[in-house]
């Protein structure tokens, strides 16, 4: 369940107000998600172990939360990966609002749902979305608003995630050395003419 509409990078929190208890609602846009580099190296080491390409990871995680750890959506997903209370037990989570655990579970359900639908993403990521009885019920991607668009950012996210990961993994050119070059020197030769002067030539 995303917290924010993808297109527009409009982040929606809602947190509890520390004086009356009651449940605020804010909205933050944000141009490009935040991660840094511990983040980046625990979600795929995580992906890794469970058998998860990291750019889908990062994707889901970039349209659930925007890599918020403490979001929570009206409808009371929460954390980075936007876990439900039941998802997030299902999965083993303890603290939703952990990072690690939440991506821990996120990413179980991610594999989960990989290996029900046998490898297919559309199916897999409409499920995160919308749960397997709606797309089991429809047989693929549900004709719900929310869903199709949560599948075609996810995808854009994939695609760009990808290609962030095909730079990083090209090797860098060396950098040529410079050309040497070998110059061959003419001797010179000295000769005394019948004038008797000195004659410079080269052979």
């Amino acid at each position: 369940m995303p917290v924010f509409a993808a297109p527009n990078d409009v982040t929606t929190v809602v947190r509890a107000n520390a004086k009356t208890g009651k449940l605020v609602r804010s909205t933050v846009v944000q141009n490009e998600p935040v991660a840094d580099e511990n983040l980046n190296k625990m979600i795929d080491r995580i992906s890794a172990e469970q058998g998860i390409e990291a750019p889908l990871v990062h994707s889901v995680i970039k349209a659930e939360s925007n890599y918020s750890a403490t979001a929570l959506s009206p409808k009371g997903a929460q954390g980075m990966m936007q876990l439900i209370p039941s998802t997030a037990k299902r999965f083993g989570v303890s603290d939703a609002f952990d990072p690690q655990d939440n991506i821990k579970g996120g990413v179980r359900y991610l594999k989960f749902l990989l290996d029900y639908y046998q490898g297919d993403y559309p199916k897999a990521i409409a499920a995160y979305n919308a749960g397997e009885k709606a797309v089991d019920k429809y047989k693929g991607i549900p004709p719900f608003a929310e869903t199709r668009n949560y599948v075609s950012q996810v995808s854009k996210n994939l695609k760009s995630e990808r290609e962030k990961q095909k730079v990083a993994a090209k090797p860098v050119d060396p950098v040529p050395a410079p050309a040497t070059t070998t110059e061959t020197y003419r001797p010179i030769l000295a000769s005394l003419g019948s004038d008797g002067r000195i004659y410079y030539r080269t052979p």
